[in-house]
């Protein structure tokens, strides 16, 4: 049960946010028939009684998670607590990457040079959770394996005293499984016959089961105490000197040297073993700056038992997002930085009225469309579906590093973050001095001076609207912010904003898919969207002019659909810009517009061409408006998880 909930939220990956437990996608494939997670098929299934019973009372994401806690507890060891909100899936997440190889165990397609593990994976192989336990490519060297599991962990946002703590906190019960030749195990659940009803490995050594079971090949047990809590894992690693042996499967393991047999025999108790470690257990020792870690476990155990405790609360949650997710009377109190904090409200929210004078305010500022635009997209946009980061609460675009990024073009953000800091300031001045007590967060202003100046550009094309705004936003401080943890964030290419690195230029349409389906968008309101920050001026300065096809900035018109379809245009690539198309009067060759793959792909890909001449059409202008506005809020709102 620790395993299956460990393994059902160790997917998770800091780079895209993807992975994690927050849908309980173990019980599909290819998760289920992940090596890794052999055998946890039977773990699940010891479930279904609970989950027939509660129903609808309690999804199976939570389930998994909630019982690796109980099993923790039974064995005496005091968790953090648990929070409750993963609400479930009925079918496999099929835009994770998790790697290029074809074969289980493969690794070779995800490193380059020396041992360069490609982005955003983070696990060695193709079908583990993390690192081969018995070293990198299963050479048992435990300091090549140290540099494995460090790359690893920080991959899945842990730092290496949480490492520490997760691995010799998970090893300090139970044991592996490897009673005898791996060749005797069968298919995974989706390769087995239809009469196995969904179970996978089973084994013809033995009884199949019990003593005879054969999981990863290995045979260890860690501890003297492998269902009770103890400190026997680090007393074990230090206490003794270790050789190197193999499994009765052939795994490579290690056995103390010299040792008595002090170790239980899962199925026969009148049997004692030798402490046996993994080649992983040992990076912890022999890595330096793991070994001083384990050393100070060794010696205090209470904070072996508080930082395992809160690592495990980390990696059972980390991709749930904000705590206002967070469900259930067992959620601890303490708030933790890696959770991204935000201030609770402290004040009365703004009114329609004061929306209304807001809104005049910002539009009389000098700032234009374009910027109050742009910034609002830059705030919103960063969200990810994969793990419910990021977004427009808390105003981190104000703050490091997000205000450095190059996509977000510093000195204009830095311009309107000023002028909106202003109108924030002098509203809140004069609320205060009537004794009335209302604020508005610099967040909420954000968002709302982008909604203003869509309004003005939709009436520039001859139709008004109204962006709707619910505040409640507060701003975070930069001690709520895991600068490291944000960093990754940082897009390499941003097709809304027509943004691409140096070198990105050949994948500008796979990414531009890719945010939109962190954005949770459909593919209508990824196009809308396109379309119309195109023409409101979204692009950062370095793409200002390309797939501008109108006439009239900053007016909200369906002019980039009318024109990337307009037959008189010939496309050829740029000879001199990389990943830049140029469009020409078919007849006379005259230049007339240059765009990017992120805009040529709405008139070449047949689903995107069908989407775009629905907007394209003589009739879309007042649908396209309608629908941008719509699409618009779903992402201004997107990390809104304190509203219903």
């Amino acid at each position: 049960f620790v395993r299956m909930a460990w393994h059902s939220a160790g997917t998770y990956r800091l780079a895209d946010g993807r992975g994690g437990a927050g849908a309980g996608q173990q019980r599909f494939a290819p998760l289920n028939s992940w090596p890794d997670n052999a055998n946890l098929d039977k773990a699940r299934r010891l479930l279904w009684p609970i989950k027939q019973k509660y129903g609808r009372k309690i999804s199976w994401a939570d389930l998994m998670i909630l019982t690796g806690n109980v099993a923790l507890e039974s064995m005496g060891f005091k968790t953090f607590g648990f929070a409750g909100g993963r609400p479930d899936v009925w079918e496999p997440d099929e835009n994770v990457y998790w790697g290029a190889e074809s074969t289980w165990l493969g690794g070779d397609k995800r490193y380059s040079g020396e041992r360069d593990l490609a982005k955003p994976l983070a696990a060695v192989q193709m079908g583990l959770i993390y690192v081969n336990p018995e070293g990198p490519n299963g050479n048992p060297d435990p300091l090549a394996a140290a540099r494995d599991i460090r790359d690893t962990f920080a991959r899945m946002a842990m730092d290496d005293e949480e490492t520490v703590a997760l691995i010799a906190g998970g090893h300090t019960f139970g044991k592996t499984h490897g009673a005898g030749d791996a060749a005797l195990v069968g298919l995974e659940p989706e390769g087995g016959g239809i009469e196995d009803q969904g179970f996978g490995w089973i084994s013809k050594h033995g009884s199949g089961f019990g003593g005879d079971a054969i999981t990863s090949g290995l045979e260890v047990t860690w501890t003297t105490t492998p269902t009770k809590w103890s400190n026997n894992f680090f007393e074990n690693l230090f206490g003794f000197e270790w050789e190197l042996t193999k499994s009765p499967a052939g795994a490579h393991q290690w056995t103390a040297k010299n040792a008595e047999a002090s170790i239980p025999h899962a199925h026969d108790p009148s049997k004692k073993l030798l402490p046996t470690m993994l080649t992983t257990d040992l990076s912890l020792r022999f890595d330096p700056a793991y070994e001083k870690i384990s050393r100070r476990f060794l010696e205090h155990p209470e904070q072996f038992a508080d930082a395992f405790a809160r690592a495990w609360f980390k990696l059972t949650h980390r991709d749930m997002g904000p705590r206002s997710r967070y469900l259930g009377a067992d959620v601890p109190a303490e708030v933790l930085v890696w959770q991204d904090p935000v201030p609770d409200v402290d004040h009365v929210l703004v009114d329609a009225q004061d929306v209304a004078a807001l809104k005049a305010q910002v539009l009389a500022s000098g700032l234009s469309i374009a910027e109050l635009v742009s910034t609002a997209w830059a705030s919103a946009s960063t969200f990810r579906g994969g793990d419910k980061r990021g977004g427009a609460n808390g105003a981190r675009i104000r703050l490091a590093p997000q205000k450095d990024w190059e996509v977000n073009q510093p000195a204009q953000l830095a311009k309107v973050l000023g002028q909106l800091e202003a109108i924030q300031q002098a509203f809140n001045a004069a609320q205060q001095t009537s004794g009335r007590g209302k604020k508005i967060s610099l967040a909420d202003l954000i968002v709302l001076a982008g909604g203003a100046a869509v309004e003005a550009a939709a009436k520039k094309a001859g139709q008004d609207v109204t962006v709707s705004f619910t505040p409640g936003r507060t701003d975070a401080s930069q001690a709520q912010t895991d600068v490291p943890s944000f960093e990754v964030m940082e897009p390499v290419a941003d097709g809304f904003r027509n943004y691409v690195k140096p070198g990105q230029e050949g994948a500008v349409a796979e990414l531009l898919i890719d945010r939109a389906n962190q954005l949770t968008l459909t593919g209508p309101e990824m196009t809308v969207l396109v379309g119309g920050l195109r023409v409101l001026g979204g692009n950062v300065a370095s793409s200002a002019a390309h797939g501008v096809f109108t006439q009239r900035p900053q007016t909200l018109s369906n002019d980039f659909f009318v024109n990337l379809l307009d037959m008189r245009t010939k496309w050829q690539k740029s000879a001199s810009a990389p990943g830049v198309l140029e469009g020409v009067d078919r007849s006379g060759g005259t230049p007339k517009w240059t765009g990017t793959v992120a805009d040529l792909v709405f008139g070449s890909n047949s689903q995107l061409r069908a989407l775009a001449e629905v907007y394209g059409s003589s009739d879309a202008q007042a649908v396209f408006v309608q629908d941008f506005v719509k699409a618009w809020t779903k992402v201004m709102n997107l990390d809104r998880f304190d509203v219903a």
